[in-house]
């Protein structure tokens, strides 16, 4: 039986496995009556958080959504959906702005046919923005009844002080959920992230708890590169063979072991790992295949004792990301040299 976990202080109950669904449409499984299956069966077996957002296959993830709850389990689930990337050739059909949120909120309801968003996520941050323009717009919604609460992804822990600042000050609604990228490759959120959620007691669902794959008991040391959609879109990321993702293969191939001495899967190991963390809501998997999620169920009753916890700081230690590609967001302080140098 599922043992569902508060939402951040909201009074809502979660499960500790999210179903994220960015694999569902024509980016992953295109099969529109699979991915249903695999929707009503991750329901079916306790699951009762999904997840989703408007770039997700050009919104073709959030209409497979909205076929799958429709028939009366709709009530059923908590929904999430998120807004910020590019959806046109048009720049306002982006980004962070009140323009485009009261826009592309009816677009999202539209698809995934349904009259409310149980939690609508800022999908990453955007500097140029002032949040508090942002939070009113989402506030607002909440207001109509067209969202229920307020979340971010892939914020820093400023950023995430900052909205909680905001509201406080400017009378918003505030942002009740955090969702960063959270596995044993990619531990940075250990350091601030985390500690910061829980002083503010935002609920958190981390995505990519596998490590976009690497944690799929799949790379291993001379087994060859994988086949995947992500390695041929990502291919720097996924590539076993490059020497930035040296530290990512021996890590995965050391992990992978422990996990067989425990007597588990490294799928297992991984997302318990991630949900024994006490500021972790839920871990968001993210299945493909009906096989996948099958391998993904039931890891919530996975407990990890405290020597495998501690060998597993000695192969990543705490608060450390292997690769700076997994986390999720670079801010412009880095990517923009103007912003850290000053003119000659």
């Amino acid at each position: 039986m599922t043992q569902y976990r508060p939402f951040g202080r909201t009074g809502v109950q979660v499960s500790p496995l999210c179903l994220g669904t960015m694999m569902f449409g024509h980016r992953g499984n295109p099969d529109h009556a699979d991915a249903i299956r695999i929707i009503h069966h991750a329901l079916d077996s306790g699951i009762n958080l999904v997840d989703t957002a408007d770039v997700y296959s050009e919104g073709e993830s959030e209409t497979i959504v909205g076929k799958a709850l429709a028939g009366g389990r709709r009530d059923d689930v908590v929904l999430a959906t998120k807004f910020h990337g590019s959806r046109g050739s048009d720049p306002n059909e982006q980004g962070n702005s009140r323009r485009w949120i009261v826009r592309e909120v009816e677009n999202s309801l539209r698809r995934l046919g349904t009259d409310w968003i149980d939690l609508y996520q800022v999908h990453r941050p955007e500097p140029g923005t002032d949040f508090d323009e942002t939070l009113g717009a989402l506030s607002d919604l909440v207001h109509q009844g067209k969202i229920r609460y307020i979340g971010t992804s892939t914020f820093e822990p400023s950023a995430i002080v900052e909205g909680q600042w905001t509201a406080e000050r400017r009378g918003r609604e505030r942002v009740v959920a955090e969702q960063p990228p959270y596995s044993l490759l990619a531990r940075g959120i250990e350091r601030e992230v985390l500690p910061v959620a829980q002083r503010y007691g935002l609920a958190v669902l981390s995505w990519s708890p596998l490590a976009g794959g690497w944690l799929s008991g799949r790379y291993r040391r001379g087994a060859g590169q994988p086949a995947s959609s992500r390695s041929q879109r990502q291919a720097a990321r996924f590539d076993i063979g490059a020497a930035e993702n040296a530290a990512k293969l021996a890590a995965a191939d050391a992990l992978a072991e422990l996990a067989q001495e425990a007597g588990l899967t490294l799928v297992q190991l991984a997302l318990a790992f991630v949900l024994q963390h006490p500021g972790v809501t839920s871990a968001i998997i993210g299945p493909r295949t009906f096989e996948q999620l099958e391998g993904q169920l039931g890891a919530d009753k996975v407990t990890l004792d405290r020597e495998i916890l501690d060998r597993i700081d000695e192969i990543v230690p705490p608060g450390v990301n292997l690769s700076a590609r997994d986390s999720g967001y670079t801010p412009p302080s880095l990517t923009d040299p103007t912003l850290r140098r000053r003119a000659a």
